[in-house]
């Protein structure tokens, strides 16, 4: 009695395979889901009468994406390194107030207010920073321990809103062009300015490495600690962006502003909803900008279809929920088996090492 030795796959056949899924990658997930969301949302709201696609409705959204959206820029990087910033909601508060108190209503003292602010969010991610690489404190307990400090000085010395801002400052969150706002698109320059960062910078080639395994990079010559620094340096300095922007739309400072919009977690979940795995090493900016996209058209959709408040977290929660599900189980699919069909040892001839370490990084 004979026994059959199963035919190995074509090697063209195999490449052709890994190339589509390495085609599907997680911005690609996220555009699809966007798109979906927003084919839905256009027949929700056109059940109620409304037009999705109107140009009061668009700009509706794009204002909605522009604070959440500087805020997960920068929480992007710092989850790259394997790291988070808990403390940005009261960065965008302290930053609003500080803004309004020196701007006073004067024109003139715009350039200082929004110099001091970015020189102030500086110091603050340089602590972050520096708390996390030379005291080895988790990133989770630095940041929510400087963001108490912080909430300390506001509860201290703020008991309602302070300052002016005046009305040349307040048209950056007012006007547009046409149906996009200002704010969008300094947001989206933020983001690209982001995305370069990362894809031709050498500190930002080191953040992925360090969130990776922060141990091998620092084997292989990398300095651990500077990536991380400026990862928290600049998530600190775009929550200050945030802080700006707000302080324009309201017209004053406030120092709660920054924790009733819940950006900490919000910003957080828009992250990983992007694409980004929380314990670092993966993902991009423009998958960030589409999950915070999927949340705003969320939102908005809700809002025109006059949805209890309480009920859109039920429904951000459980978006979050089915996109981390979804990302877990396409790591899961990418695992190969030790055995059997699909493993290393019934590889087709001429498919190397080397090959298969780059299937299971992609």
């Amino acid at each position: 009695m004979s026994t059959q030795t199963p035919t190995p796959a074509p090697v063209a056949t195999v490449k052709r395979a890994r190339g589509r899924r390495r085609r599907l990658d997680s911005s690609l997930i996220v555009g699809i889901a966007l798109l979906a969301v927003i084919f839905i949302g256009a027949i929700l709201v056109a059940s109620v009468g409304r037009n999705f696609f109107s140009a009061g409705n668009i700009r509706d959204i794009l204002t909605g994406m522009s604070v959440l959206g500087f805020v997960a820029i920068g929480q992007t990087l710092v989850i790259l390194c394997a790291s988070l910033d808990l403390s940005v909601p009261y960065v965008i508060s302290l930053s609003s107030l500080i803004a309004a108190d020196i701007m006073a209503g004067n024109p003139a003292n715009v350039p200082a207010a929004v110099l001091t602010v970015i020189a102030v969010a500086v110091g603050i991610g340089l602590v972050n920073g520096l708390i996390v690489t030379k005291l080895k404190v988790n990133g989770f307990i630095a940041t929510l321990g400087t963001g108490l400090i912080i909430k300390g000085y506001l509860d201290s010395n703020y008991k309602g809103t302070s300052g002016e801002v005046p009305w040349s400052f307040q048209l950056i969150g007012a006007s547009g062009i046409g149906p996009i706002p200002i704010s969008t698109v300094l947001m989206l320059a933020v983001a690209v300015l982001g995305a370069f960062f990362l894809a031709r910078t050498r500190t930002g080639n080191h953040m992925f490495a360090v969130g990776g395994n922060e141990q091998v990079a620092r084997l292989s010559g990398i300095r651990t600690a500077r990536p991380i620094i400026v990862a928290h340096v600049l998530c600190s300095v775009t929550a200050a962006f945030a802080g700006l922007l707000l302080a324009s739309r309201l017209g004053v400072g406030s120092p709660t502003v920054g924790v009733q919009g819940g950006y900490d977690l919000l910003s957080i979940a828009a992250v990983v909803l992007g694409g980004t795995l929380l314990m670092g090493g993966r993902g991009s900016i423009w998958g960030t900008i589409g999950g915070v996209a999927i949340f705003a058209v969320v939102d908005n959709v809700m809002s025109v279809m006059q949805v209890n408040p309480f009920l859109k977290d039920v429904v951000r929660g459980v978006v979050i929920v089915a996109a981390v599900a979804v990302y877990t189980s396409r790591q899961l699919d990418r695992r190969r088996p030790r055995f059997g069909p699909g493993s290393a040892a019934s590889a087709p001839p001429g498919t190397t090492q080397t090959e298969h370490a780059e299937e299971a990084k992609a």
